[in-house]
């Protein structure tokens, strides 16, 4: 895992969203107050954005949009295949875990 720079957030997010569609991610959450929770199970991604005036890094999913306030620290774990994890933490502490991959390809009837 590598540590992306904040003033590199939002070129970072324009660049890997394309490599991102057609995948799914699942979203944990993790917090002392909460433990881990799963947001979102392998849900088709649209993209990732970081917006710097409102200091907010959105995940936004096929349905759902998980938006991460005031981020202090981006981690990413890339391949070959592109990116395959992001660990976000936020003001308070909370870490966020993406996690990518692509869908499951099922044969055709007819295979």
């Amino acid at each position: 895992m590598r540590a992306i720079e904040k003033s590199d957030w939002a070129a970072y997010c324009e660049r890997v969203t394309r490599g991102l569609i057609g995948k799914r991610a699942e979203i944990e959450v993790d917090s002392l107050q909460l433990g881990a929770q799963i947001q979102a199970e392998w849900v088709p991604i649209i993209g990732l954005d970081y917006d710097p005036k409102d200091d907010l890094f959105e995940v936004a999913l096929e349905g759902l949009d998980h938006l991460i306030y005031r981020p202090r620290e981006v981690y990413a774990e890339e391949a070959a295949s592109g990116l395959n994890l992001m660990a976000i933490v936020d003001g308070e502490g909370t870490r966020h875990l993406v996690r990518f991959k692509d869908p499951l390809m099922l044969p055709s009837a007819g295979d």
